[in-house]
């Protein structure tokens, strides 16, 4: 029967019955000829040759289920490694679909604890570059919240204790009691640690995460039983590491390149190809209108000629800032480019407007004032129809305004 990776089984870790037979009675016949030919009259002694039968089927029957059980922990260690090949090929090729990093780092934790026998609970710490603070970043059988709260530095961790400092290999830990006894956190970190486990952590095992040279985060294998982790174990945390290195390095690159196509470097907002494709999927809401917004800088020009294009970045930088704290998500905000900006939101047109004139009070009070026109149109389906109907209403707004901002 083939199991999921194609192999065998049967065939790989039993014999067929003639083999057995074979083994057993070729033996058994040239010893029964060594008596023969070395008994005083050609006679043969039935009763040490019997003797020797039931010693060499014992010996053999041992020999057999001793073997049979190498084999099955060789296969059950073979299992891991296929398993552990097809979770991290999953996590490679899936990593794009994962909205936010917080969400493979789950995945990821979740196939690891799956994957080692004797782990129950798991955490990732990410390291921070330059301060080396840790920061919990994903939990499972643990208490998040309390983890979240402790104040540890990379310095602090057994990771960096055991490895004097270098974290580069895999440690294990197989009585937690003595290395919580040597602890350095203050006690109030160390009645959190131990009280975000709803059952004791015997032992551990640790294993760093590099990315590109640095070290990124560990991840941390935890059981409520004593010298649990064996060396195969450590070794294969140490295949799933590395492997998981390079589908974390490739889910990084991927959201790079997801934020360069679809987000405006300047400022952090969706750019008009992404705004299209998410106006599309918009859902209409039975007791909310959906507005589309249309707004255009009155003074980026005028703050360009007389500051410097440095001073006019910031300006955008800062309307972007109140438009998004205007009307948060799930509200679309968007930089058609320039000096333009495009808002899909529910809510009333009077409160919409209400809330555009609170942002632009506050950035006129700025050292650099801004100053916008805008155009608000129903939304239902039709962009192109919005747009034009918020255009012609904006430009009203503008013209009325025109001389005293621009």
């Amino acid at each position: 029967m083939l199991d999921q990776n194609g192999l065998r089984k049967q065939k790989i870790d039993t014999l067929d019955l003639r083999y057995h037979l074979l083994l057993l009675l070729l033996p058994l016949l040239l010893i029964a000829l060594l008596f023969w030919v070395t008994s005083p009259a050609g006679e043969l002694p039935w009763l040490q040759w019997g003797g020797v039968s039931i010693i060499y089927f014992l010996a053999y029957s041992l020999g057999y289920f001793v073997h049979q059980g190498r084999l099955g922990r060789l296969w059950q260690h073979l299992e891991q490694v296929l398993g552990i090949n097809e979770a991290t090929f999953e996590l490679v090729h899936l990593s794009s679909q994962y909205e936010t990093e917080h969400a493979f780092l789950n995945a990821l934790l979740g196939k690891a604890v799956a994957m080692v026998d004797g782990a129950e609970m798991g955490s990732i710490i990410l390291v921070e570059p330059g301060s080396n603070k840790l920061h919990f970043e994903s939990a499972l059988g643990l208490d998040l919240a309390k983890l979240q709260q402790l104040n540890m530095t990379l310095e602090q961790s057994f990771e960096y204790r055991l490895t004097d400092g270098r974290c580069n290999r895999v440690v294990v830990v197989n009585d937690m009691r003595k290395i919580n006894a040597q602890s350095s956190l203050s006690a109030e970190d160390q009645a959190l640690l131990l009280s975000a486990a709803s059952i004791p952590i015997r032992a551990t095992l640790s294993s760093p995460i590099h990315i590109d040279g640095q070290l990124y985060a560990m991840l941390n294998l935890d059981s409520s039983l004593l010298a649990c982790f064996s060396t195969y174990d450590r070794d294969l945390v140490a295949i799933l590491t590395r492997e998981a290195a390079n589908a974390i390095a490739l889910y990084q690159k991927s959201r790079q390149i997801h934020q360069l196509a679809n987000f405006d470097c300047l400022t952090g907002l969706a750019n008009r190809k992404y705004f299209e494709e998410q106006a599309q999927k918009w859902q209409p809401k039975t007791k909310l209108e959906s507005m589309l917004v249309l707004l255009d800088m009155d003074n980026l020009k005028k703050i360009n000629d007389n500051l410097g294009h440095g001073a006019g970045d910031f300006a955008l930088k800062r309307l972007a800032t109140e438009l998004k704290r205007s009307c948060p998500p799930p509200a679309l905000v968007s930089r058609f480019g320039g000096d333009e900006f495009v808002l899909l939101c529910y809510g009333s047109e009077s409160w919409l407007r209400e809330r555009l004139q609170q942002a632009e009070a506050r950035l006129a009070a700025d050292e650099v004032a801004v100053y916008f026109s805008a155009g608000i149109a129903p939304f239902n389906g039709d962009m192109e129809y919005s747009l034009k109907l918020a255009d012609s209403q904006m430009y009203r707004q503008k013209r009325a305004r025109k001389g005293g901002h621009e």
